[in-house]
């Protein structure tokens, strides 16, 4: 989704955080803009909690800053205590009070700061609705769901209207059809309160489906920030795109400048190239298993020989691994059970093809 507002509401410049000799944080820069669901996505360990964390004012960086609406927030012997940052997190574990109905949860905030009684019950009537927990207000955590536990954690962190909405995870404790649900119904949510999220996941399914902008992390750097579409269409690195599911990885070496051409084991293949790859040089190639088109012993365009290994029914489709000619392991999709030994040609398209030269390959 293009971002509309183009207000900066915080901005994080050469953020920098080690633990003992351990570099975390490489000098993280980057900005949120207001109303804009933004999706920081990378592996275990990759940094991405430790930014999470700084911002909330959980951790004190070691260099850089932090600021809000043009207020410093944290920089390094400087931090503004959390409950000072008008921002609410809603935590994975949910993190909700045991002994307090749902009701009681959602309308905790408001109590702390004494709001009237009108507006608290105005207020969490109107979440109850829009996260449809009308019915289960006087119910505690222990007799919810858990889809039910998260949506009254998000009606808790929303009712005091922050200027930013942390999210750690939010959905990993729940089962796999439900996070398909519940993230779909969060992007709709925050879109129509006009929420400036900021959400941390390992799981690009979830990245996609909520976000405006994926920022991409990896051993404490940022490797690329764009929109989930550019993202998944035109990795910058080799690791975002195993990252984003481009598990086939082969070499070969490039016949153009720019990699627009290259040879994998005598087969060529037409690409979209990348910068800084010339003629001759060695590369690696990215590509999905989805984009991997069988075509038995036609061979067309961009194909290259492969023989089957073994094909695992997975529901519409059956997994197909295979080795290249080189002997070099790949996957494919196929509507056929595919024989051990049975040889033939696969097909990727050259803008399914992600080359990556030595600077951009893992």
């Amino acid at each position: 989704m293009e971002i509309q507002n183009q207000e900066v509401i915080l901005k994080i410049e050469d953020l920098t955080k080690s633990f003992g000799k351990t570099e975390v944080l490489k000098g993280i820069s980057m900005e949120v803009h207001k109303n804009e669901i933004i999706s920081v996505l990378g592996p275990s360990g990759c940094g991405k909690s430790t930014l999470l964390n700084i911002i909330a004012g959980m951790l004190a960086p070691d260099g850089g800053r932090v600021t809000m609406n043009g207020q410093m927030i944290s920089e390094a012997g400087k931090v503004l205590p959390p409950e000072k940052r008008h921002m609410n997190m809603v935590f994975q574990d949910f993190a909700l009070w045991p002994h307090m109905t749902a009701y009681d949860n959602i309308a905790y905030g408001l109590k702390r700061s004494k709001t009237g009684k009108e507006e608290i019950e105005e207020r969490v009537q109107e979440l109850l609705k829009l996260l449809h927990l009308e019915g289960l207000e006087k119910r505690y955590p222990a007799e919810l769901s858990g889809g039910q536990q998260q949506r009254v954690a998000i009606a808790r962190a929303l009712i005091t209207k922050p200027d930013i909405l942390l999210m750690d995870e939010p959905l990993c404790n729940l089962d796999v059809q439900l996070r398909v649900e519940m993230r779909t119904e969060m992007a709709f949510l925050f879109r129509k309160l006009g929420t400036t999220v900021f959400h941390v996941t390992h799981d690009p399914s979830e990245a996609f489906a909520m976000a405006d902008r994926i920022v991409i992390m990896n051993k404490g750097n940022i490797d690329q920030i764009d929109s989930p579409k550019n993202c998944y269409r035109n990795p910058g690195t080799e690791s975002v795109a195993a990252l984003l599911g481009a598990g086939n990885r082969v070499h070969g070496y490039a016949r153009k400048d720019g990699g627009t051409q290259i040879d994998l084991g005598g087969s060529v293949c037409g690409t979209l190239g990348r910068n800084g790859i010339r003629k001759d040089d060695m590369v690696t190639v990215r590509f999905r298993a989805e984009n991997t088109v069988w075509t038995g012993s036609e061979r067309q365009e961009n194909s290259f020989p492969v023989a089957v290994e073994y094909s695992s029914f997975e529901g519409d489709y059956y997994r197909v691994m295979a080795k290249m000619g080189m002997g070099e392991p790949l996957c494919f999709l196929s509507r056929n059970y595919l024989e051990k030994g049975t040889e033939g040609y696969v097909n990727v398209e050259g803008d399914r093809l992600y080359v990556y030269g030595p600077e951009t390959a893992a």
